[in-house]
């Protein structure tokens, strides 16, 4: 029998309020550590303790203090990270964000998220859409396996990149049903009371607010939705501040006596109570990669209404409801499911069935897989 690859993962583009890149590296490592992987990771000194913690069978090797800021790390990857891969013994490296070391002195696996960066430049930074784009282009020529964590990613890259499909691995995310999972009555309460809110219903987002998470159509499309209710509920956006000016002047636009709320980042303990303590989850994204804060609002058993675009209906299923993203069509939808308490219920107990169908552990068996097809086509 074949022994395991020895797997290094690039663990040093996590930041800090974890995020999406985060919660997919933690959850990746802590799945592969329980899988007996035969692992090592890199990672910023300030995560060191978290990952051995989460797999105490690991080797964490630590770069240094100066890869906290992004241009030093990108430049430690081309040159420290293929001595670390040396040092631990290294057959293969995972890169999980996009970017790889080009001279790794063996096969490296790269994570493309999605291909927004091609399809909606403008949803993008033009700095920020410039640096991926090309780093997508060298990944797919440079790389030996490339993981993606959707059918309709993997369309994507092939569609617009001309990509060849037999180096693309498809590997779900799962969900963290530790953090992620329906709340207590008393920490619905407790965060309602933290909110500032003391039970007053409320439709919650989650996720930063930039452009391509189209907040400002939210804001818009909720204010038509419970103008004239007799109990308006407010709109909770949480999450990092983003990018996206339209969202301020959306948020200007709002007429008294309706309430919005914007907490900032929330603690990882006050989610369950936040997600599924709201009358709905509105994420009404124009794309994404994965999905994964709609996964997360599923596992913790609150009504979704999300967009049938890209890899959305892949995590929803039948499980959530579906809204085209212009104000128009999100205020109709979110009406209909505020005035339908049943349909709410309905959706909740079924997006909590289907999130169980998303598991760390089935990620991780696809990422050892391509780990050793990368091995294997050495």
């Amino acid at each position: 029998m074949q022994a395991a690859p020895r797997v290094l993962v690039d663990a040093t583009a996590v930041p800090a309020d974890r995020g999406g890149v985060g919660r997919y590296v933690d959850g990746l490592i802590e799945a592969l550590g329980r899988a007996d992987a035969n692992l090592a990771l890199a990672c910023q000194r300030a995560d060191a303790e978290r990952y051995a913690r989460l797999a105490p069978d690991t080797q964490i090797v630590a770069g240094p203090a100066a890869i906290s800021h992004r241009p030093a790390r990108l430049a430690w990857e081309q040159t420290g990270l293929p001595l670390v891969a040396e040092q631990v013994g290294a057959d293969v490296v995972h890169s999980p964000h996009y970017t790889m070391p080009l001279r790794a002195g063996r096969p490296v696996v790269v994570t493309l998220h999605d291909a927004t960066f091609f399809t909606d430049p403008e949803l993008h930074t033009a700095v920020k859409g410039t640096f991926f784009r090309s780093a997508m282009r060298t990944a797919l020529r440079r790389a030996s396996r490339c993981i993606v964590p959707s059918k309709a990613t993997r369309d994507e890259v092939i569609r617009i990149l001309d990509a060849d499909p037999t180096k693309i691995d498809v590997a779900y995310h799962g969900v963290d049903t530790k953090i992620f999972r329906p709340p207590t009555e008393a920490e619905v309460s407790r965060v309602s009371a933290r909110l500032g809110l003391h039970d007053t219903p409320y439709v919650a987002f989650l996720g930063a607010l930039e452009p391509r998470k189209n907040v400002s159509a939210l804001i818009r499309g909720w204010v038509r939705a419970v103008s004239g209710r007799e109990n308006q509920p407010a709109l909770v956006l949480a999450g990092g501040v983003g990018w996206d000016d339209e969202v301020d002047h959306a948020v200007a636009e709002v007429p008294p006596p309706l309430r919005i709320v914007r907490p900032g980042y929330l603690r990882f303990t006050d989610l369950p109570g936040f997600l599924g303590g709201a009358q709905v989850v509105a994420y009404p994204s124009r794309g994404e990669g994965f999905g994964l804060p709609v996964l997360e609002a599923m596992a913790c058993g609150a009504p979704v209404l999300t967009t049938h675009r890209l890899s959305l209906p892949e995590v929803g299923g039948d499980a959530v409801a579906y809204t085209e993203p212009d104000v128009d069509a999100i205020a109709t939808a979110l009406a209909s499911l505020l005035d339908d308490p049943a349909r709410r219920a309905r959706l909740g107990a079924a997006a909590l069935a289907r999130a169980g169908e998303f598991t760390w552990e089935a990620s991780a068996e696809a990422h050892l897989a391509s780990y050793a097809r990368a091995v294997d086509s050495a």
